[in-house]
């Protein structure tokens, strides 16, 4: 079974690269930015004929939120018109369309971990284009599997952002700089080769639909930073702020962790308590 990762070399998407590939079951196909570009459809066309895969996974993604509110048309390029382009190719070969969301289609009000079945209601720019192109997908191919992930942290960073949130941190406790960190906004961290195996159990499964994928569990920013500084020793002082004292440009959801009503047996056990995915990632010494 053929396999191609659009987005291969971002944070996620190296994830899914390795874990498909630990499986033994797929022939996998990376596909970056200089190999396929998603906003322009003949390219996803022509790439994606060449390859014919069986299977397609897209984590391509305009991903940085507050960019986002300042270049709309971009975000809506690739977020949205770039999943439509990628699940009518899928659709023409017949092939499985996974599309990459986020927790940002909520607005964070609901008070409780969001599950599959909650109403999207996004609050900026990039929630909008993300939740435009689950539209899209479920419109433009039969066969879709939507899966939201949350609050990344993985081996490789995120691409274009510098790292991820834990490996910012400890480098700037490391380097004895001030650390001051949002207590007001409660998130569902999630470790990407958790996520990845997870989703491999999904397709292994030939499952459709819509998933959350997220490790078990929520906390706040403050929380998620302390507790990724204690487990490798470090003691240095985390002021917690409010996210009003940020000038964030996009707003953000205030809660919104999530819980899936859908994962069951493998797939769920993947997606163990936050805590524990973090322990392993920093005892993979991964930052």
């Amino acid at each position: 079974m053929k396999i191609a990762v659009l987005g291969s070399s971002g944070q996620l998407g190296s994830d899914f690269i390795r874990i498909f590939a630990e499986a033994g079951r797929y022939e996998v196909v990376p596909l970056d930015h200089t190999q396929i570009e998603v906003t322009n459809q003949e390219s996803v066309r022509r790439t994606l004929a060449d390859v014919c895969p069986n299977i397609v996974v897209n984590c391509a993604a305009f991903h940085r939120v507050d960019e986002c509110e300042d270049r709309p048309e971009e975000a809506f390029r690739v977020n949205t018109l770039g999943a439509l382009h990628v699940a009518r190719s899928c659709s023409n070969l017949n092939a499985l369309c996974v599309y990459i969301s986020t927790d940002y289609v909520f607005d964070g009000e609901k008070g409780e971990p969001y599950t599959e079945k909650d109403a999207p209601c996004p609050i900026n720019v990039y929630g909008t284009s993300k939740l435009a192109g689950e539209y899209l997908v479920r419109n433009a191919c039969p066969q879709c599997l939507i899966v939201r992930v949350a609050s990344l942290f993985g081996k490789f960073g995120a691409r274009g952002k510098g790292g991820n949130f834990v490996k910012t941190i400890l480098a700037k406790a490391r380097a004895g700089e001030p650390l001051r960190v949002v207590n007001d906004i409660r998130i569902s961290p999630t470790y990407t080769r958790d996520a990845a195996r997870a989703l491999e159990c999904l397709i292994r499964q030939e499952t459709t639909g819509l998933f959350h994928l997220t490790n078990s569990g929520a906390c706040t920013w403050y929380e998620f930073a302390r507790k990724a500084l204690d487990l490798v020793g470090l003691d240095n002082l985390v002021e917690p702020v409010s996210s009003k004292d940020h000038s964030y440009r996009a707003r953000r959801p205030r809660d919104s962790s999530f819980r899936s009503i859908k994962l069951k047996g493998y797939m769920k056990d993947c997606l163990r308590p936050w805590q524990e995915a973090l322990e392993d990632f920093l005892k993979g010494d991964e930052t």
